[in-house]
């Protein structure tokens, strides 16, 4: 198959599809250093730089889309019964892009708290416009840690099949026969009947961590767990064995524990030693590297966050970034260090982004049958 990358960023999606022998001919990010870490890793013939809706006519005919959207509010005009407006959105592209180049599937990804944005108000919207484009929708939050990579990264998968070549709804794709049965054992009857899907102008105020979705209508349901867990390494077996002094807040951290509040306690896995509230991550932290790593994200000062690693205080580094990340060591290396942690911060996770696309674009999806009968094709 064929894929375009939107909002490539380091191409997460890019090394995913590589890796399961899917040829990326086109790609797209408007930011320059996440453009030249493009080039050097994956060469100049696929990436262009600029404002996706300048080159929206000149993308390719292609099998996958793929991106992880920027969430830009979605407009107050046009508001009618819960659902608003996504012209002048960075998502009104993507949908632009699906009506013109009409892929047999896509993949998009962004973060959990999508599902209750604006009292919900900002996935309905996106529900809503993708199923007025004749695909079968279907997303799920995965977390980092359940795929093998040592951090507490939720991140919300939206697939996409066009319903000319969807199987017979309902299907699904996202979860297990296991998960499915957990599930359709208290909603079997509405999975089965789609008379009887919420519309999604009647949404409430948060979508649940998984659902279907066609025609204006949804069904949704929070799997139990995620039977397809693998083992993941430490986040101590990530770290560097030497670092240089530029990383270390040792002096300064000694400073301030002395006002912090000893906490000592794991939150969903993450080792929290200090804090100034005695919460997860509010105001100053100290994290220990004895769980998994908390979320990277892209904000500046988060960068700066200190960790207790063999007896002293420091940041971590930009290669531990990639590693938690699951980029190569070197992966940015041609932008500055200081703009890597920003790249890795923001980027999909090869390791999540290949589970996502395989489970997208598999031909076998998970019929929705009776509780019973399922049950009977598991033994």
């Amino acid at each position: 198959m064929d894929a375009v990358e939107l909002f490539c960023g380091i191409g997460g999606f890019r090394i995913a599809c590589d890796e399961l022998g899917i040829t990326t001919i086109w790609a797209n990010d408007i930011d320059g250093p996440a453009c030249s870490v493009y080039k050097s890793r994956f060469g100049n013939g696929e990436i262009v730089q600029g404002d996706i809706n300048n080159y929206i006519e000149q993308i390719p005919d292609h099998d996958l889309l793929t991106g992880g959207f920027p969430c830009q509010p979605f407009s107050s005009a046009g508001y009618k019964r819960g659902i608003k407006d996504s012209r002048g959105s960075l998502f009104k592209s993507i949908s632009d892009i699906l009506k013109l180049k009409r892929p047999k599937f896509f993949v998009l990804e962004n973060v959990k708290r999508l599902l209750s944005m604006q009292a919900g108000s900002h996935f309905a919207t996106i529900l809503s416009e993708l199923s007025s484009l004749e695909y079968s929708l279907e997303w799920r939050v995965v977390r980092a840690c359940d795929l093998g990579l040592p951090q507490h990264r939720e991140r919300i998968f939206i697939i996409g099949t066009r319903l000319d070549i969807a199987h017979e709804c309902p299907y699904v794709k996202l979860l297990t026969p296991e998960e499915l049965l957990a599930i359709t054992s208290n909603i079997y009857k509405w999975l089965t009947d789609f008379s009887k899907w919420k519309s999604i102008e009647n949404h409430g105020a948060k979508f649940q961590f998984w659902g279907l979705s066609r025609h204006g209508r949804f069904i949704d349901g929070s799997p139990h767990s995620f039977s397809e867990k693998v083992d993941c390494p430490k986040f101590v077996s990530l770290l560097q064995k030497s670092v240089g002094s530029e990383f270390d807040f040792t002096g300064n951290t000694l400073e301030r524990i002395k006002e912090s509040t000893f906490v000592d306690r794991f939150f969903n896995g993450v080792k929290i030693l200090y804090n100034q509230s005695g919460g997860a991550r509010m105001g100053y932290t100290v994290f220990g590297t004895d769980g998994i790593a908390p979320t990277l994200t892209a904000t500046p000062s988060r960068h700066y966050e200190r960790y207790k690693i063999n007896g002293g205080y420091r940041r971590l580094t930009n290669i531990e970034y990639a590693r938690i990340q699951g980029f190569p060591d070197d992966h940015c290396s041609v932008i500055s260090v200081y703009n890597q942690y920003q790249l890795y911060g923001n980027a999909v996770p090869p390791l999540m982004a290949k589970w996502a696309i395989s489970k997208a674009t598999s031909d076998s999806p998970t019929p929705v049958t009776h509780p019973k009968t399922l049950q009977l094709t598991l033994c």
